[in-house]
């Protein structure tokens, strides 16, 4: 699957709150930079670290990803990105590294 493929069906998962399908998506050492606490956000390794810092996200049934717009260069693809809850959104893009059939990278940031 190349990058751009491999990032919108890991988006799919998202929108569909599927955590273990968005889970299978990333490498075994995958790092996740989250958005908050600002300024820096919150460094997440490793599927454990990850699943933890999801599972609020993904079992907010009201909340909706909506990726607005996805490109790629080489191993990395950008997505800009709305996402929205009960009661409001916020704007942001993800950074993504590939390799192979995985995401090893998935640093995000928000419009403050």
């Amino acid at each position: 699957m190349d990058p751009l493929a491999l990032v919108e069906a890991f988006g799919a998962a998202w929108a569909d709150h599927d955590l273990p399908l968005a889970m299978s998506f990333l490498s075994d050492d995958c790092v996740f930079d989250a958005t908050g606490p600002a300024p820096d956000g919150t460094r997440h390794v490793g599927h454990e670290a990850i699943r933890e810092a999801w599972t609020a996200i993904f079992d907010d049934a009201a909340s909706r990803f909506e990726p607005e717009e996805t490109f790629a260069a080489g191993d990395r693809v950008i997505q800009l990105w709305r996402y929205n809850w009960d009661g409001g959104h916020v704007r942001g893009v993800d950074v993504f590294k590939v390799r192979g059939d995985r995401i090893t990278e998935k640093l995000s940031y928000v419009k403050g």
